[in-house]
């Protein structure tokens, strides 16, 4: 199997002086996701938890929404022509009765990036398909202070990225600021489906008294994938996009930008978030 890192020869530039050295890379492999044998997607990821990644996908889909509808996850031996295992193609079993959605080589997955929907076409594409309301009530209430302290907690377990510079992360945590899991991969949105699939493995779906906190922005992509598992709180330590603004604020997530050291920007469901009254603009 693909392992987390590789190792490449680098010239190195520091202050006029040139050297070669060996240099530790994030790896990025294809894997592909098979629907009860039949072909539904392609990642590009860092190898690891990708059962988990995949059914994590499957939950983004709206496919899955509790564990005992999947029978289980198999990497498919003979995937190449010489009928060795690469471990870069997974098939995903649906229990018997689960609905498979419609598979044809014209169907766009919505939650890719070159989906070709946008705007209120994306929103409704997820009120229709959405398992899961945000239903935190009493609602998940969060002091700014705790708030500010996740990005050093997130970095603090970034085991790979420490060796590597090159991994995003994607964590979760309870109310009250405890640390639940995380995970790395050199795609955002990789990592958070492989935290929402080991979340739905285990039984834990919907993820309804949690905060996520990734690294880099909040894209409607993002933004989605918390809807669908049920999550209340989303937050970045970048700026979101318009998009994934409006969908918080339609399906009643919270969504914090740019939090970095005291600082936030709360751009929906303030009301989870303890703050005092906005000063007065002169």
């Amino acid at each position: 199997m693909g392992r987390v890192t590789e190792r490449r020869r680098v010239i190195r530039v520091r202050d006029g002086q040139v050297t070669t050295r060996p240099d530790t890379l994030v790896a990025e492999e294809p894997l592909e996701i098979r629907l009860n044998g039949k072909p539904l997607a392609i990642t590009m990821r860092t190898p690891g938890d990708d059962f988990a990644l995949a059914a994590g996908f499957l939950v983004s889909e709206g496919v899955l929404g509790s564990a005992d509808e999947l029978r289980g996850i198999v990497y498919c031996a003979g995937a190449t022509q010489d009928g060795s295992n690469t471990y870069n193609v997974v098939d995903v079993q649906l229990a018997p009765g689960v609905p498979v959605p419609d598979i044809t080589l014209e169907r766009n997955v919505y939650t890719t990036s070159s989906c070709g929907l946008c705007g209120k076409a994306s929103l409704d594409a997820v009120r229709t398909t959405a398992r899961f309301t945000i239903d935190d009530a009493p609602p998940v209430r969060l002091e700014p202070e705790l708030l500010a302290s996740l990005p050093d907690r997130l970095r603090a377990a970034q085991r790979v990225f420490d060796r590597t510079g090159g991994l995003h992360a994607a964590a979760l945590f309870t109310e009250g600021g405890e640390l639940l899991d995380v995970r790395e991969d050199v795609g955002r949105h990789n990592a958070v489906d492989k935290l929402v699939g080991r979340a739905l493995q285990n039984g834990g779906l919907p993820l309804s008294r949690s905060v996520l906190l990734v690294s880099g922005r909040a894209s409607f992509e993002l933004a989605q994938k918390a809807v669908m598992a049920g999550i209340p709180v989303l937050a970045a330590v970048s700026a979101p996009s318009s998009l994934a603004v409006d969908l918080a604020a339609e399906s009643g997530l919270t969504l914090v930008g740019f939090l970095r050291g005291a600082s936030m920007n709360v751009y929906a469901g303030a009301h989870r978030i303890a703050l005092a009254a906005p000063a007065a603009q002169g």
